[in-house]
């Protein structure tokens, strides 16, 4: 293989410094959407985590947010590392100094088949983030990683943590098959990322999806409540600046699972509101207040720019992150933006939901993905979407869950109808989306989905009022949360009790729904082959235990043709 140098290396993309660092007293608020959900966890055994943090000076630069690595090419793929110059150069402190910072990439873990070298530099302006866009790598390759910086105690470099990736197949190429990880909703304070860990253990998975709401905005002990809370956010108030959510990703990259998770796979990640505040729009957030919090603009700008600097993302258009990538003629995997562009949500003063002049995705986003479904080859369009897609009638539900469950969705108390902040609430879109995969005979698409805390499985109908005498025109795989609350988390009841109620009550109003678990937490494993997307649903055993055990719990696949989903009754192995 020949070795190439001459490759690109960038730091995270940068707008205009918004970093306001006085503090703020925030006053308590009741978030108006809570969320419950359920998924699944795969395998019990724990594999030695790849990145295992190395010695360093007392005094001297080091590693301590792991490394990182996303968005794969079949030539290519973005590393990514955080460099702690000196003790005081933390995360959104603007402290320490720009520093040199040296990335090789081999075939083998002992790096003796190195393909690749380059440098980059770490500055303070980019809060101490590189990413290395290498390329001139083999398709379909796992690779090995790393950093380094001089400043070693005994002259020596210094050396991150080992990483893992993968690049793609060849657009052209074949695949037989491609696995991910499916993640959504990790909520520091709500528990233990577990679920990365069991994730980290599956070194067969080509990558891992993440749907969003990597991080909470929340203000430390408002959700969940103070009492509940398992490991306090930082920094403890409501994070609103570009320190505070530098602040808030650094925590998260110490996390030790998420550290393994990232070192063990290529990550492709999209954002949904928690990455800015919750309930966002284009111009604002039901979980944002302009007379306390500022102009809402601002504080937008400053959350991107800290998730471009802290996540293995590239950005693509308008500094978004819909972006496709393609894995052989097997998948194309279309990732979705749907907070940079959309309206406000009904029911919050901005219109009806069926208002044409509202939109979810944007007019050239929703433009962009017609036009990448139509022309695709690729056997199977998968579809990365932060809220679900499928539409809901919660049908007759008894009073005692009618509130909570509305609280947890953000609906109308007093009768629901629709959830606002889904595709229920921009209907416009939806339908103009599924006339398009109808009315163009596009098949075999396959809509990915997290937001919810919950699992479920669906259909997706051309009309849902009709169904199942009308077609299906898609189906949609929606991950549970990571540690987010559900039904029985925000109602401190055992699970797989009152929720078993609301559960049923809502595939009966929706025939589309074939499978709704309200109250686990866990992950997905989506397997695609030319036959079949398969999705396997996996549960983590207690969110509030560090070492908490995963295991199957469902699966559901779509064969390839049939625009529907069926029960598997085992994971494929």
């Amino acid at each position: 293989m020949t070795s190439r140098n001459d490759v690109q290396s960038s730091l995270a993309p940068q707008t205009p410094d918004t970093a306001e660092h006085a503090s703020r007293t925030l006053g308590l608020r009741t978030p108006s959407r809570r969320t419950v959900v359920k998924a699944a966890a795969a395998t019990a055994a724990f594999a030695a985590p790849l990145a295992a943090l190395p010695a360093h000076a007392a005094d001297g630069p080091s590693f301590r947010h792991g490394v990182a690595s996303g968005d794969p090419l079949p030539d290519g793929v973005l590393l990514w590392t955080r460099v702690t110059p000196t003790p005081d150069a933390v995360p959104g402190s603007g402290k320490g100094p720009d520093t040199e910072v040296r990335w090789e990439i081999a075939e083998d873990k002992g790096f003796t088949r190195v393909v690749g070298r380059g440098s980059t530099t770490a500055r303070a302006a980019a809060d101490h983030t590189v990413k290395a866009d290498v390329r001139g790598l083999r398709q379909a390759t796992t690779y090995y990683y790393r950093f380094s910086v001089e400043g070693g105690s005994d002259g020596s470099p210094v050396h991150s943590p080992v990483g893992r990736t993968r690049t793609t197949p060849a657009h052209d190429a074949s695949a037989h098959g491609v696995r991910f990880g499916v993640v959504s909703c990790a909520n520091w304070e709500a528990g233990y990322f577990s679920a990365y860990r069991h994730l980290a253990a599956r070194t067969e998975l080509d990558a891992v999806l993440h749907l969003g709401d990597y991080i909470y905005e929340y203000q430390s002990g408002e959700y969940p409540a103070a009492k509940y809370v398992v490991r306090p956010h930082e920094p403890k108030h409501e994070i609103l600046t570009l320190a505070d959510y530098r602040t808030r990703h650094g925590v998260h990259k110490t996390d030790a699972d998420a550290q393994a998770m990232h070192a063990t796979h290529p990550v492709i990640a999209i954002w949904d509101d928690h990455e800015f505040a919750d309930n966002a729009w284009s111009g604002g957030a039901v979980n944002h207040t302009p007379g306390t919090e500022g102009d809402w603009a601002r504080r937008m700008a400053a959350a991107k720019q800290a998730y471009f600097e802290w996540m293995p993302v590239r950005a693509s258009t308008e500094g978004t992150v819909y972006r496709r990538v393609r894995y052989g003629k097997l998948a194309d995997l279309h990732l979705l933006d749907l907070r940079s562009f959309r309206s406000e949500q009904a029911g919050f003063g901005s219109g009806d939901v069926d208002d044409p002049d509202r939109t979810i995705t944007g007019r050239a986003q929703l433009d962009w993905l017609k036009s990448g479904l139509a022309s695709s080859d690729a056997s199977w369009k998968l579809v990365g979407t932060s809220v679900m897609i499928s539409p809901v009638a919660f049908g007759s539900l008894p009073a005692h869950l009618l509130e909570p469950l509305a609280e947890l969705l953000g609906l109308p108390k007093e009768g629901l109808t629709i959830n606002a902040d889904q595709w229920d609430g921009y209907t416009d879109d939806r339908k103009e989306l599924i006339s398009h995969l109808r009315d163009n005979n596009i098949r075999n698409t396959v809509f990915l989905t997290g937001d919810i805390h919950m699992a479920w499985a669906n259909d997706v109908p051309a009309k849902a009022a009709t169904y199942p005498l009308s077609s299906s025109a898609a189906t949609e795989f929606v991950v549970t949360s990571v540690t987010s609350d559900n039904i029985d988390d925000m109602l401190h009841i055992a699970p797989h009790t009152l929720s078993v109620v609301a559960a049923g009550a809502i595939k009966a109003a929706n025939r589309h729904v074939k499978w709704l678990d309200m109250d686990s937490h866990g992950y997905g494993v989506l397997d695609v082959t030319a036959e079949r997307s398969q999705m396997d649903y996996y549960v983590v055993s207690d969110r509030t235990d560090p070492k908490a055990t995963s295991s199957w719990a469902r699966s559901y696949r779509t064969l390839n043709g049939t625009q529907k989903v069926e029960r598997v009754h085992e994971p494929v192995r």
